[in-house]
């Protein structure tokens, strides 16, 4: 198979280079000056162990290639570029385009199910950065990140029996699973809290003093009463923590900053859109479809936006505004 990973940032351009290093056909898509770095000189990948320079075949939109049968696509972007995406695969493969989300959330499947007739997901639990164009830091050491996979809405075929392979043999641990929509829910209550650090600051969020523990206890509270209105499956976070310490522990890279979650890194370099309409969005969504209230949830969803408009940085808002805020909503 060749794999053709589209929005190869710190997630992407990781896997990418990875399984190109594993000996596999890839291809990554993305844009501007990191774009430019790795036509001209390559992907520095950068771990604990090492930093190697990968030669990449690297390409700035999908009709740049020539789709064929053989052809896998990870979608590695943010949920809130995915329709863009899609919009250009349509165009460029057509339905039968097996398509990988490789993403943060759950709602990034459902849009592309809509569209196209394999769809995969893929739960991402992997410490990566990407602040600097042409260079990707791979935190996660023995294995650089877990990877499970499986088809939408549930269900397993060679396709990602030979994707989890692959990846496997590539350095991350890769479970094919036949329900991995119940993974990515379970991951999807650790990730409600990444615009806490990108708005209040990492420090805020890894001190975790009482309020902020509070705050983030009751976004979760309400993911796991709209799941349950919803009859949704999800794994407990304990199954998703305990794999993740199975496969890898976050080790130091000298001069890189390990800094925060995909939403922290989006803020740092100055994206005009985040992921959290994806994220808590998706909680606040199932909330409205199931008459549960969310505004913790709510409250920092609204926050992230107006921190974006205004052109916040990270770290410029206080917990006890987010708090306020969320009071306010569920006031009326």
């Amino acid at each position: 198979m060749r794999y053709i990973i589209y929005g190869a940032g710190g997630i992407g351009g990781g896997i990418g280079a990875l399984l190109q290093l594993a000996g596999c056909d890839v291809v990554l898509i993305a844009r501007g000056a990191h774009l430019d770095a790795m036509q001209q000189v390559g992907l520095l990948i950068r771990r604990p162990s090492g930093e190697q320079r990968v030669a990449v075949t690297a390409v700035g939109h999908p009709s740049e290639l020539t789709f064929g049968d053989e052809d896998v696509v990870i979608l590695t972007m943010k949920g809130q570029d995915t329709a863009g995406a899609l919009d250009d695969l349509e165009r460029c493969a057509g339905p039968e385009l097996p398509i990988v989300c490789g993403q943060n959330g759950v709602g990034n499947e459902r849009s592309v199910a809509r569209r196209f007739l394999n769809v995969y997901g893929m739960l991402v639990v992997m410490p990566a950065t990407f602040l600097v164009a042409g260079e990707i830091a791979l935190f996660g050491e023995p294995r650089a990140g877990l990877l499970d996979s499986g088809r939408f809405p549930r269900g397993v075929d060679e396709t990602v029996t030979q994707l989890c392979a692959d990846l496997s043999r590539a350095g991350f641990n890769a479970q094919a699973d036949a329900d991995v929509m119940r993974l990515k829910h379970g991951k999807l209550l650790d990730n409600l809290g990444n615009a806490v650090g990108a708005l209040c600051g990492e420090t805020a969020l890894r001190s975790a003093g009482d309020e902020v523990r509070a705050f983030m206890r009751r976004m979760r509270e309400e993911a796991i009463a709209c799941y349950d209105a919803a009859q949704i499956d999800y794994a407990p976070r304990s199954e998703v923590g305990e794999r993740r310490a199975a496969t890898f522990s976050s080790g130091e890279i000298p001069g890189v900053e390990r800094g925060g979650s995909s939403t922290w890194q989006s803020f740092r370099r100055g994206v005009p859109a985040i992921e959290t309409d994806w994220l808590n969005g998706e909680i606040v969504l199932l909330g409205l479809e199931h008459d549960v209230p969310t505004p913790a949830n709510r409250a920092l969803q609204l926050m992230a936006k107006r921190a974006l408009r205004s052109g916040l940085s990270v770290g410029s808002v206080a917990i006890g505004d987010i708090v306020a805020l969320e009071e306010q909503l569920a006031a009326g």
